[in-house]
């Protein structure tokens, strides 16, 4: 339906309330004329029908609170007089087929006032009052996203990389430039949705907006499809990226780019680029959130005693950490910013936990003095106090 078809037509009138209505009695109204004129309480009354039709449709525009804002400036826009008086009065003064069908004078700006006024109301309802000239420019379509994945080392993803990415997504035909014509032809505008690319559908009590069937949402028809693209407008097209992966992405985690998926259609913004990461396991160092993990072997005595050790970090010098006396198994020392890089800059931390490492042969010089150490601290039962806490349960 076209905007001339709207603008004549008085909402108000159909529910039988005043302008100055509110929401609910505009909702009681409808509610009301809805029963009575119902297809399922009216079945074979084509009168009763299309009564309910017209019902629907004034509440359709009423009930939103931004499309009844649009339609009364509108209507009173035009009724102060723009475009003329229409010749006998009545309605609308001014001549609608003048205004839609561009036959009213040239305004000097590159179209006639019709057609100015066309496009400036042609958005109105989402129904295009310039669609119903000849040719119309479909509306501009964000490109699809696309999906992709990557396998990173461990170092690549605690530090960040650039990678080569080859894609393949949907593109404008190069044989037709994305207009899915067949050379030398052009598509029309599709009369049913008249370039719109959607299409209204009445389910009783509501409506709702869904592409339009016979133009699938493009809004133009090809009599004589491209024979590459079969119509369509878009084939299959194959580049290559270089794509940054940020430092600190974990295994699993998807990377979003912006803009790096498919090309839009008339104009419209690419889509995004999803990649999705794989790392592989490194041979030493582990993960937790944004800090690293290592497990370091110390001694006995190292452990008993006290020492400094070395402990490696990612990509770099090893660094020494002081570990003190009687340090038992499993304990973790904290090496601050020698983890992941975060999104702020800052990094975690290097998490070292310490593992006794027990000789797994002794000289006779080694048992006798293990011997005498255990003689010494025979008196010592470290399961006493396991053994205690167990029967107190």
């Amino acid at each position: 339906m076209s905007t001339k078809d709207y603008l004549e037509k008085d909402y108000y009138a159909v529910l039988g309330v005043p302008k100055t209505a509110t929401a609910d009695e505009i909702k009681k109204a409808y509610r009301k004329l809805a029963r009575q004129y119902h297809p399922d309480t009216n079945q074979g009354d084509a009168t009763k029908e299309t009564k309910f039709k017209e019902v629907s449709e004034a509440y359709d525009v009423l009930s939103d609170t931004k499309r009844r804002k649009e339609y009364d400036d509108a209507r009173t826009l035009f009724g102060s007089g723009v475009g003329g008086q229409r010749p006998g009065g009545g309605g609308f003064p001014f001549d609608f087929g003048d205004l839609f069908g561009g036959t009213s004078q040239q305004t000097g700006h590159g179209g006639s006032a019709g057609e100015r006024l066309g496009d400036l109301f042609g958005g109105l309802f989402n129904r295009g009052g310039g669609a119903t000239r000849t040719t119309s420019t479909t509306r501009p379509r964000r490109g699809q996203d696309i999906e992709s994945e990557v396998t990173l080392t461990f170092t690549e993803a605690v530090e960040g990389t650039t990678v080569s990415l080859r894609l393949t997504s949907s593109a404008a035909c190069t044989a037709c430039s994305g207009t899915g014509a067949k050379a030398g032809t052009t598509p029309r505008v599709c009369p049913t949705c008249e370039g719109t690319g959607a299409a209204s559908r009445n389910l009783g009590n509501f409506a709702f907006s869904e592409p339009c069937r016979d133009c699938k949402g493009r809004g133009l028809i090809v009599d004589d499809p491209c024979p590459v693209c079969e119509g369509s407008g878009r084939a299959k097209s194959t580049r290559t990226i270089q794509a940054r992966i940020p430092a600190g992405v974990a295994d699993g985690q998807k990377v979003r780019l912006k803009g790096k998926g498919a090309p839009g259609e008339n104009g419209g913004p690419a889509g995004d680029l999803y990649i999705l990461t794989h790392v592989k396991p490194h041979a030493v160092f582990g993960r937790s959130g944004d800090n690293l993990t290592i497990t370091v072997p110390v001694t006995f005595t190292e452990a008993a005693l006290g020492a400094e050790i070395k402990v490696p970090i990612l990509k770099g010098m090893p660094v020494t950490l002081r570990i003190p006396a009687g340090t038992p198994n499993g304990r973790t020392f904290r090496v601050r910013g020698r983890g992941v890089t975060r999104k702020d800059g800052t990094k975690g931390d290097l998490l070292a936990s310490v593992e006794v490492v027990v000789p797994k042969t002794l000289d006779d010089k080694s048992r006798e003095l293990l011997n005498e150490f255990n003689t010494a601290h025979a008196s010592e039962d470290p399961r006493a106090e396991l053994i205690q806490r167990a029967r107190s349960e």
